[in-house]
């Protein structure tokens, strides 16, 4: 049984495009967004997700890079959005195959603890992966392998899994 605490998790994950958005080469993870989505919102301690115009965030501006996209969500805890990341078949099956998608990023993710019912921006998203960037794992700005405490005590267990 989860303990309940008065944080809950956000993360952001960002992707910079080898080729445009909408080039053909990009068409199987497009047509992936909304079925991995729905898997999101119904999985076990799904709390919100960013979405723009659509059903996704690939319209939402991240900086002035067309090709960088951003991810964002917010989970009850670390090991709901573990199982979901690492432990759902529909989203493994996209996360094996973002090499043919993705530039490769040193850092591409960040997790940080918000107030329950704070949504975060993609601004305040890009601000913890610099600082991820700038001063590795931090009670600000951490990842599944070296995961911070929320501010009330609640414990985060380092997650070990591999997506691919």
């Amino acid at each position: 049984m989860p303990v309940e605490s008065a944080f809950q998790l956000a993360q952001i994950n960002i992707g910079r495009f080898r080729l445009p958005p909408d080039h053909v080469a990009n068409r199987d993870f497009m047509d992936a967004l909304d079925h991995v989505n729905a898997v999101a919102e119904a999985a076990d301690g799904f709390v919100w997700r960013l979405t723009g115009e659509g059903n996704n965030a690939t319209d939402v501006p991240v900086t002035d890079d067309p090709q960088l996209i951003a991810n964002m969500s917010v989970w009850r805890d670390i090991d709901a959005l573990a199982a979901y990341v690492y432990r759902t078949p529909d989203h493994l099956t996209v996360m094996k195959r973002r090499k043919e998608w993705f530039d490769h990023m040193a850092v591409y993710q960040a997790l940080w603890w918000v107030p329950v019912g704070h949504r975060p921006t993609v601004a305040e998203g890009m601000a913890r992966i610099a600082m991820l960037e700038a001063h590795g794992p931090t009670a600000e700005a951490f990842t599944f392998k070296q995961p911070f405490a929320a501010p009330d005590g609640t414990p985060a267990l380092p997650i070990q899994d591999e997506c691919a």
